[in-house]
């Protein structure tokens, strides 16, 4: 009888079997190189870190293993946010093997420091991919920007299939940010390595139209783009009771009314609107703005605090993952940001956490955009322009005035439209799908069962 590990996280290696524990189902994850094909993954951030964009890779390379792959992920040893976080050099996680590199995650205090950390996880990254037998196919993301170059060079070395998963677009996001000029020599260069991993990818998957759009001006993709927007992490977003918030009770949010932002705190994201509009409730004992997350955009909301000595507002750390539900399940209306120029650049995910625990949203940014289209089809939330502050401040005792049932419809039919068109696993199925004819690997027939093409 052959060893065997469970999908609790225990492992033996790459010579076990990987037990899924929705189907009852065993996949050999070490057969002999060549009747399974390995799925290299190259993500600076991997779970557990509660970076969005590895979490989600994190899904993808468990799915993909669990449908009877072999898949090895190569992953930064430190967190993204917080490099002093150590993880496990090497684990088994849920079927997939993580291996996780040193000197390539440096924090993101200043641009060098994070360029640092970018080449020496490419270049890594690059000589595994190079040297590594039987590789069928490799997906990647953009974190860290640019892993895509190494892996289209890979794919012109070797022949093997690339699949990119643009999670974000650069240079564009510098230049919208004046970080640099778009006709700067540096703008030119990147533009030009961003057209070379896009003509050498087998599919490129956009987060929204808008994206694709910008994607598609910059050559001919077709058949090769498809548009599928992240998903919510469902599982670890259950309410608790009500009045029985762990999260509320911790920071003293009982009987408040809570506005919430959410997530990464970047220039592409702008609350100064907000935080400008908060300062007329100070005196206000009974609304709390409470901004949970990290980020260079941060430092934003700790200024205002000071600023306006804003007794009102809450700046609090990245949430762990499990007690993401209680945090995201304490606001009364979620603040989702999307600065104007970045509409296509980024895609605001933060949405989707809001809507999977049947809250509200409030959307601070321009209206032709991915929110806006939600909004516009879903009467869940009200819109803001940025710089509008007498504007905000209006709307923000608007919906101080809303009635709780009013409220509670508003954020019931959110959660509806999710779980209906935006549920965690058909998104997730359908997109593992995709990434399967993308790089030519076939559903591999489990242990015990039916073909396992679907999860």
């Amino acid at each position: 009888m052959r060893k065997s590990v469970r999908e609790d996280g225990d492992s033996h290696g790459l010579d076990t079997f990987s037990h899924t524990l929705e189907t009852g189902n065993y996949y050999d994850v070490n057969a002999p190189v060549g009747s399974q094909k390995l799925l290299l993954i190259f993500s600076q951030t991997f779970a557990p870190d509660p970076a969005s964009v590895g979490q989600h890779m994190t899904d993808v390379a468990v799915t993909m293993a669990r449908r009877g792959y072999r898949v090895r992920v190569y992953a930064s040893a430190g967190g993204y946010e917080d490099p002093s976080r150590r993880y496990p050099r090497r684990e088994n996680m849920r079927g997939a093997d993580v291996r996780r590199l040193s000197w390539c995650s440096f924090g993101k205090r200043n641009l060098f420091i994070r360029m640092v950390g970018t080449a020496s996880f490419l270049i890594q990254c690059f000589w595994i991919g190079l040297f590594t037998p039987g590789v069928g196919g490799i997906f990647f993301s953009t974190s860290p920007p640019m892993i895509g170059f190494a892996a289209a060079w890979l794919h012109k070395l070797r022949g093997v299939p690339i699949a990119y998963w643009a999670m974000d677009l650069n240079p564009d996001q510098l230049i919208a940010l004046g970080k640099i000029r778009e006709r700067s020599f540096r703008a030119r260069l990147l533009e030009r390595v961003n057209r070379f991993i896009l003509r050498n990818s087998a599919m490129i998957f956009a987060l929204d139209r808008f994206m694709a759009g910008r994607l598609e001006a910059r050559g001919d993709l077709s058949g090769r783009l498809t548009v599928d927007p992240p998903w919510p992490h469902e599982e670890v977003l259950a309410a608790p009771e009500p009045g029985r918030n762990p999260f509320r009770i911790e920071h003293g949010l009982q009987n408040k009314f809570v506005f919430m932002y959410s997530g990464n705190h970047s220039p592409a994201n702008p609350l100064q609107t907000i935080l400008e509009a908060a300062a007329h409730f100070r005196n206000d004992p009974d609304v709390r703005f409470v901004f949970v997350g990290g980020g260079l955009g941060k430092k934003e909301v700790d200024d205002a605090i000071r600023r306006h000595n804003l007794t009102n507002v809450l700046s609090l750390p990245y949430q762990p993952l499990e007690k993401l539900g209680a945090s995201l399940s304490a606001a009364d209306v979620h603040i989702v940001s999307l600065g104007d120029p970045m509409v296509g650049i980024i895609h605001p995910c933060k949405i989707y956490g809001a809507m999977a625990v049947g809250r509200a949203i409030l959307f601070l940014g321009p209206s032709p955009s991915h929110i806006g289209d939600l909004l516009a089809r879903y009467p869940i939330g009200w819109h803001i322009a940025h710089g509008d502050v007498a504007g905000a401040t209006e709307i923000l005792f608007q919906i101080r005035r809303t009635p709780p049932a009013r409220l509670a419809a508003m954020g019931a039919q959110a959660r509806q439209a999710l779980r209906k068109n935006l549920r965690q696993d058909i998104l997730r199925d359908r997109f593992c799908d995709k990434l399967e004819q993308a790089l030519n690997f076939k559903p591999v027939r489990p242990y015990g069962g039916p073909a396992a093409g679907k999860v």
